[in-house]
């Protein structure tokens, strides 16, 4: 099973599900404010994705003060999970970030 990472109110996280599910495939959505993320877990984000893992586009991202901005990815998702860029998905040793026609090609395979 898969799971997917991101917010159940996130068009794409949503797409991504439906699209997975709709072929077949065994996922889960995991909402990271209903269940947040470890220090763990956003560590070993970071090391696979860097900064590319914070949404630098977002409004919340737009909201930070300086500070917050000037701070390592780590920092900035575990102050605000929703600053990630989602979603993010896992079968415990892939990841993927974000959703396009080559991560869905990735799962579906």
């Amino acid at each position: 099973m898969i799971t997917i990472l991101g917010l159940s109110t996130c068009d794409t996280t949503k797409l991504a599900l439906k699209t997975l599910m709709q072929a077949g495939v065994s996922a889960r959505l995991r909402d990271i404010r209903a269940e947040p993320l470890s220090e763990a877990e956003i560590a070993k984000i970071v090391a696979e994705f860097g900064d590319r893992a914070v949404n630098r586009q977002s409004t919340t991202y737009r909201g930070f003060s300086a500070f917050l901005r000037e701070s390592e990815a780590e920092v900035q998702i575990a102050q605000a999970p929703t600053v990630m860029k989602r979603p993010v998905i896992t079968d415990g040793t892939s990841w993927t970030l974000g959703w396009d026609a080559e991560t869905e090609a990735r799962w579906k395979a």
